[in-house]
C-alpha cells in the first residue's frame, strides 16, 4: 500500500469513527421545569443557563451522577442525570415557526414558536410532529423546523 492511500484509509477511519460517535450520542430531555446548566459535574460549579421542561440535549460524557451534553446550538455543559429522562422532545430550530391544528401547511396556525422552545413529542405523522409545550398548548410542527426527536 502506497504512502497515499495509507493517509486516505487512515481519514476515512478517523471520520467514519467521529461520525459512529456522534450517531450513537445518547438523547435526552429534561424533566423538570427547570435545570441549571453547569460548568462542571458539580453544584459547585458555575450555573451556565438555565434551561425548561422537555429541552432535548445529547449526552457526550458521564461523570458520577452527572453528564455532559451538548444541545442544538453545539453549547456544552453539566446537567445532574436526576434532572433528564428518556422523553421524545423536540426544540425550534428556526426563528419562529407555526404551530399547527393538524399536519400540513393549509390547516389553521393555532400559536407560534420562537427558536429554543421545546415540546414534547406526542405523535408522528410523516413530516410532521404532534407536539405538546410544558404549558399543555398543543399541535403539529413540521419535523426540518426543530432539533431533537
Amino acid at each position: 500500500m502506497n504512502r497515499l492511500m495509507k493517509k486516505a484509509l487512515i481519514f476515512t477511519l478517523l471520520t467514519l469513527m467521529a461520525w459512529v460517535g456522534t450517531a450513537s450520542a445518547k438523547r435526552l430531555s429534561v424533566a423538570v421545569d427547570k435545570a441549571n446548566v453547569r460548568s462542571g459535574p458539580g453544584t459547585n460549579h458555575e450555573t451556565l443557563w438555565s434551561v425548561g421542561k422537555y429541552y432535548p440535549v445529547d449526552i457526550i460524557k458521564k461523570s458520577g451522577n452527572w453528564y455532559r451534553v451538548r444541545d442544538f446550538e453545539g453549547d456544552i455543559g453539566w446537567i445532574h442525570r436526576r434532572l433528564l429522562k428518556e422523553i421524545r422532545a423536540v426544540i425550534v430550530k428556526s426563528n419562529i415557526v407555526n404551530v399547527r391544528e393538524r399536519p400540513g401547511t393549509g390547516f389553521k396556525v393555532l400559536f407560534q414558536a420562537e427558536k429554543g422552545v421545546s415540546f414534547k413529542v406526542l405523535k408522528r405523522k410523516k413530516r410532521w410532529l404532534k407536539v405538546r409545550h410544558a404549558d399543555g398548548d398543543a399541535g403539529w410542527i413540521y419535523k426540518p423546523l426543530v432539533w431533537g426527536y
